[in-house]
């Protein structure tokens, strides 16, 4: 164990060695200059900004450290001047982005620092404003009104701010004026605005000259030429060859057959004289639609059914249009005529079809009314109808051509809610031709099943203290009917043993929701349970059950309690020690407990006031106070402390004791309690706090070993036998428990050297198998020789020992 200690103490300083060599001071200092600037351009005095010795820079390796950002910039380490080591782009650092911040660290040996700081790159007026193009020509018809707009190209200029571009302006002329638009601070745009109507008869095209200014002082400009044609007027109408044009064509024709071509032509120039063909609307007529026109060609092919049974002509309205800006349109009819071919299958018609029936249905019950229809004659009419997949359904015939679905077989909506129906109809025709139809059947539910909870039993954790009314938990079951049948209501179950429980906690009936009726205290309550009861809406319902255990979670809700000799609260105590101690003297030990468990009763003990003591200190786990070195003439007859009790939880609540430590020149009137050893103080710091926690597992080991041999001795020598009362906590047979105040006596045997060493040992009959046995101090240690029931659960105090 000692072992252990020792190699703790030996990481912990190693780390907080590494910690002081490699400490980095994290500060940030800004400096400023323009882009551009000539190589040696001085910056900064940066070693006087990071307060470092100039004649020290060279012999500690002062540099910059290595990064995209080294290359511009470099330090005499004879002055400490930052400056310009190459030249600086920001449009190719930063881009357009309105701020230009490099960032840089610098280091330096003996000891080891780093230094952060950035250099901000200021824009100038180094770029012209360009456009995408140096020509771009606008298409307006001369039927465009005064105050029609148009959207010209945006200039780009690399530089930011200021410098970037901030307007446009526009060569004279009689016909455009310009509206230039703010889009932001680094954005603007500029729109053509017709202010008089075009002719292109007197100006086919108009040459404009927009140029893009920047900010810059000077300016920097850019221009673009713009061309406006004036587009000319669609007064023309596309001519048909003919007004009536008719063909033929075969029923069932493959995609792509050719029918007939149909022609126009527009005596108009340009787009105005291109013609486009198209099929006339004819309110979605699926005959048309089998039909498709090629809109340049003017060729009608087959794209879909032709079928003479269905259809045996087809009137089609073709439409002519020009391209103009406003197209002008004339029409043709054609008339197309199907020829027939023996290509008919049977037709399947379901008639009266139940679309709903209920999962008990027996076998026998009537689904629906099937109809065969055959256009066709002799045996290419002759049909056979069957199921072909496998399903709890079966045909029946019935008259001719009538057959009826029945049901075959046990139906059941959860597994099935549904089933697809697959109808097949063969003729006897050579090849026999058929058809297929799908009907869907759905299956009504029944209250066959009953709510179903994913686990059956549901553990709870809940801090004390939590919000009355507060859902702690929602409860939720699954019922795979449906409708009413699956509508699941929640409730509480009532129980004799456990009736308690209602005040303690509610359930909304329709989500499930579990609220608290009360605000729990862990020290009083630490776990309980209850039954929560799904039921469904069915006729007749069906219902589940699922048990709750709540368990009540710790928080620190108590400070810690300082133990006798010290308890009295507000009273100062006083120690004698004789002016000859030597270090590591001991002066007192302060025992303190806390009601809280795991890290909220973990205590730690420090000296509050004064600050900086350097003649004593405390045990941070023990609570030990001995002297740190011998005593001086300069030091005070009478040294008072003020020693603060905390604990570990979050946050941490604590406690306060003060001692006064009177120096005595004579040792004879000091009573010795304890062996002067000089020990060193634990220490719960970040860096070994784990390693701490294996050491405490591994002395918890060694010492109830140890308890043992102690118990054994006890029993077999002149032992003394106090007893003790502990309260007592009785379980119950469906695993709740109540408290009690009425106490259980038992006998405890102290050995010869329990003062000091705090080894308490108890005799067989106590504690329970189940009893919890907490430990407040380190080094507070019970044994338990025997078992008992565990219907009795008791928990002694350490306050219950010391007050003895």
């Amino acid at each position: 164990m000692a072992s252990l200690k020792g190699s703790c103490v030996i990481l912990w300083m190693f780390g907080v060695s590494l910690c002081w060599r490699w400490n980095i001071v994290d500060g940030q200092i800004a400096y400023v200059v323009l882009e551009e600037a000539s190589p040696e351009a001085e910056i900064g005095n940066l070693a006087k900004d990071l307060n470092l010795n100039v004649q020290d820079l060279g012999h500690r390796g002062f540099e910059i450290v290595p990064g995209p950002n080294k290359r511009y910039f470099g330090v005499n380490l004879k002055t400490g001047i930052l400056h310009v080591k190459e030249r600086i782009d920001r449009e190719e650092l930063c881009n357009r982005d309105a701020k230009c911040s490099l960032e840089l660290e610098a280091i330096v040996n003996s000891p080891l620092n780093m230094y952060r700081f950035e250099v901000n790159v200021l824009d100038i007026n180094d770029n012209t404003p360009t456009f995408p193009m140096s020509k771009t020509g606008l298409n307006i018809s001369e039927l465009s009104l005064p105050g029609e707009r148009f959207l010209l190209p945006s200039a780009f200029d690399a530089d930011v701010g200021s410098h970037a571009v901030k307007s446009y302006k526009l060569n004279q002329n009689e016909h455009f004026s310009l509206d230039v638009q703010s889009n932001g601070e680094q954005s603007v745009s500029a729109e053509l605005v017709l202010q008089k109507a075009l002719d292109r008869e007197k100006q086919p095209v108009i040459h404009l000259t927009l140029t893009a200014v920047d900010g810059g002082k000077p300016p920097r400009s850019g221009t673009l030429q713009i061309v406006i044609c004036v587009e000319d007027v669609n007064d023309n109408v596309p001519v048909f060859s003919k007004a009536l044009y008719k063909a033929r064509v075969t029923e069932n024709s493959p995609r792509g057959t050719s029918v007939i071509s149909v022609h126009a032509t527009d005596i108009d120039e340009g787009k105005n004289g291109e013609v486009v063909y198209s099929f006339a609307s004819q309110n979605n007529d699926k005959h048309v639609q089998a039909y498709l026109i090629d809109p340049e060609t003017g060729l009608i092919t087959v794209q879909g059914v032709v079928d003479f049974e269905t259809q045996n002509a087809v009137e089609i309205r073709v439409q002519a249009k020009d391209k103009g800006h406003k197209p002008r349109a004339a029409l043709c009819k054609v008339l197309v005529e199907i020829v027939d071919i023996n290509d008919n299958v049977p037709e399947i018609s379901v008639n009266s079809l139940v679309n709903m029936i209920k999962e008990d249905a027996i076998a026998g019950t009537m689904v629906g009314l099937i109809t065969l229809k055959d256009s066709d004659a002799g045996k290419n009419g002759a049909v056979n109808l069957k199921i072909p997949n496998s399903v709890p359904f079966k045909i029946q015939h019935t008259y001719k051509n009538k057959y009826s679905i029945v049901v075959d077989g046990p139906l059941d909506r959860e597994s099935e809610s549904q089933y697809n129906i697959t109808l097949t109809a063969t003729d006897e025709g050579t090849p026999p031709l058929s058809s297929t139809t799908v009907i869907t059947v759905h299956i009504s539910d029944v209250n066959d099943n009953a709510p179903r909870f994913q686990d059956t039993v549901i553990n709870v954790y809940l801090r004390e203290n939590s919000q009355v009314g507060a859902v702690i938990y929602t409860v939720s079951a699954f019922d795979p009917d449906v409708g009413d049948n699956a509508r699941i209501s929640y409730t509480l179950l009532e129980n004799s043993k456990i009736g308690y429980v209602t005040a303690m906690v509610n359930i909304n009936s329709d989500s499930g929701d579990i609220h608290s009726l009360q605000s729990f205290n862990y020290e009083e309550l630490k776990t309980f349970r209850f039954t929560v009861q799904a039921t469904d809406s069915g006729v007749p319902p069906l219902s589940n059950n699922v048990t709750v255990n709540v368990f009540i979670l710790d928080e620190n809700d108590n400070s810690p309690g300082i133990l006798a000799p010290y308890s009295d609260h507000g009273s100062v105590h006083s120690e004698n020690i004789p002016y000859s101690a030597e270090a590591g003297y001991f002066v007192a030990k302060i025992r303190a407990v806390d009601s809280d468990s795991g890290y909220n009763a973990l205590l730690s003990y420090h000296i509050s006031e004064p600050k900086g003591n350097n003649l004593f200190w405390i045990g941070t786990s023990s609570g030990e106070i001995r002297t740190k070195r011998r005593m001086s003439d300069n030091d005070l007859k009478t040294h008072p402390l003020v020693i603060l009790v905390s604990d570990n939880g979050e946050p941490s609540l604590s406690a306060t004791v003060s001692i006064d430590v009177v120096v005595v020149e004579s040792t004879g009137d000091i009573k010795t309690q304890f062996k002067h050893t000089r020990t060193k103080e634990d220490s719960f710091s970040d860096i070994n706090m784990y390693l701490l926690i294996a050491i405490v597992s591994v002395s918890v080991i060694f010492l109830l070993s140890l308890i043992s041999l102690i118990a054994v001795k006890c029993c077999r020598t002149d032992s003394s036998f106090s007893r003790y009362s502990a309260p007592v906590i009785t379980t119950h047979p469906d695993g709740s428990w109540s408290y009690s105040k009425s106490t259980q006596q038992y006998d405890v045997c102290f050995s010869s050297d329990t003062l000091k060493s705090d080894v308490v040992v108890f005799p067989a009959s106590f504690p329970p198998a189940d009893a919890e046995l907490i430990s407040i101090n380190e080094g507070d240690t019970f044994s338990r020789t025997k078992s008992l029931p565990s219907k009795e659960k008791v928990r002694i105090m350490r306050t219950l020992l010391l007050a003895q």
